[in-house]
């Protein structure tokens, strides 16, 4: 029965998160555009999907020349915004860009161009400077009025001319934008959905944009709350159930049907939550948050290997009994630490890691602990205390063996 309204639960979920989605794989955000700047007029623009960023350009095709300029917004007056292309696919890694901010020593705005290679995506090393590879025939940054100066905010246009391939008008461009320069070493930027989005394929003769979708977010709020709720919370509170009410005889098998019912609700909400994951994954390929969904698997794993175990759980006579319950028991524990450290992670995803949400998590999961520790000890004290009466007994009843057998000699 559990098992039928989990599978209608799960069913539901991805019918409310297929409803959610954004139409289409190129749909992007409504926007407007200017092909004017201060400094040129171009022929065409678009508005790209992320940031509130634009894109006006004039390709010459006689000479495979492309004339852009791409206009963004700093989010901190220590931050920088880039722009740039990538040859091979529409990714952060491999990409060419320009990237603008403060030079640190005079304030004078600038655009240098840098490298987006593999050991930049690890931050295995910082970012450097240094000539792209590509023909840039001409690269400039500069504020747009009223911001005279990079503040958050401040608007700033990014022009180049690049020679392209020819006959090549399908053009991957990348995007981002971040808080802090180390220097002159822009630093890693937020990993929101929004700037993990960040890139598009252009046709630059029809201005066709082929983009990721983003999960709306009422999809990532019902996800992270399914999630925080399930794996967060009822689940540990299951296995507390079982733990500290087990050892009283005066709750029966009362202990057990609460249990069941606590890791069932938890483990089906959880699943809905899980679905709900994997089709804001598939429907977002340019979205990945490789350790929070290993940790979903994970945990989505344990659950359903518990889930599958309460179909074969031995009588409580069977010799084999004892290696189900410790099987129980591991892979319980493991799946409630793995599905909390995933919460955690899930509102850093969500950019909520200073937030009241995970401080309203944290006192409801700090309460739970310590009920656990109390019950803890209190289960010792009781344990410590029994085992001494017991042995009391113990030796009351040697001692009266042994004056029973005097008394019979």
């Amino acid at each position: 029965m559990w098992q039928a309204r989990g599978l209608v639960l799960v069913a539901v979920a991805v019918f409310v998160a297929a409803a959610l989605l954004p139409d289409g794989a190129g749909a992007v955000s409504a926007g407007r555009c200017t092909t004017s700047t201060p400094a040129k007029t171009y022929d065409k623009c678009i508005a790209l999907p992320t940031q509130g960023a634009t894109l006006a350009w004039t390709y010459d095709a006689r000479n495979a020349t492309l004339d852009a300029a791409f206009t963004g917004s700093f989010i901190s007056p220590s931050g920088w915004v880039a722009w740039g292309i990538n040859a091979d696919a529409p990714a952060m890694t491999g990409a060419r860009v320009l990237a603008a901010f403060s030079d640190p020593s005079t304030g004078v705005l600038l655009a240098l161009p840098f490298l987006l290679s593999p050991d930049v995506k690890l931050m295995a090393s910082p970012l450097v400077s240094r000539p792209l590879d590509i023909p840039l025939l001409a690269s400039s940054a500069s504020l747009l009025s009223p911001a005279r100066t990079v503040r958050d905010g401040a608007k700033v246009t990014i022009a180049a001319t690049i020679r392209l391939s020819p006959n090549r008008t399908r053009v991957h461009f990348v995007w981002n934008r971040g808080l802090y320069v180390q220097g002159y070493s822009p630093t890693i930027h937020p990993t929101d959905a929004s700037d993990l989005a960040s890139h598009a394929t252009v046709d630059i003769l029809t201005t066709a944009t082929e983009a990721s979708p983003i999960a709306s977010t009422t999809l990532q709020w019902l996800h992270g709350s399914l999630n925080a709720l399930s794996w967060g919370l009822l689940l540990p509170v299951g296995a507390a159930l079982a733990r500290y009410l087990r050892p009283c005889a005066s709750t029966g098998p009362a202990w057990f049907y609460a249990h069941a019912a606590m890791q069932a609700t938890g483990y089906t909400l959880g699943a809905a939550g899980f679905a709900l994951g994997l089709v804001m994954g598939s429907a977002s390929p340019g979205v990945t948050y490789k350790l929070h969904r290993g940790l979903g698997i994970a945990a989505a794993t344990a659950g359903s290997l518990q889930t599958l175990a309460m179909f074969f759980r031995p009588k409580t006579t069977n010799r084999y009994r004892k290696y189900w319950k410790s099987y129980h028991h591991l892979v319980g524990y493991g799946c409630v630490v793995v599905g909390v450290v995933n919460v955690f992670q899930g509102f850093e995803v969500m950019g909520l890691g200073a937030s009241y949400w995970k401080l309203g998590y944290c006192l409801a999961l700090a309460t739970l602990i310590g009920a656990c520790v109390a019950l803890e000890v209190n289960a010792w004290v009781v344990f410590c205390r029994r085992q001494h009466e017991e042995k009391l007994m113990r030796r009351e009843v040697e001692d009266v063996v042994v004056k029973d057998r005097a008394a019979a000699f």
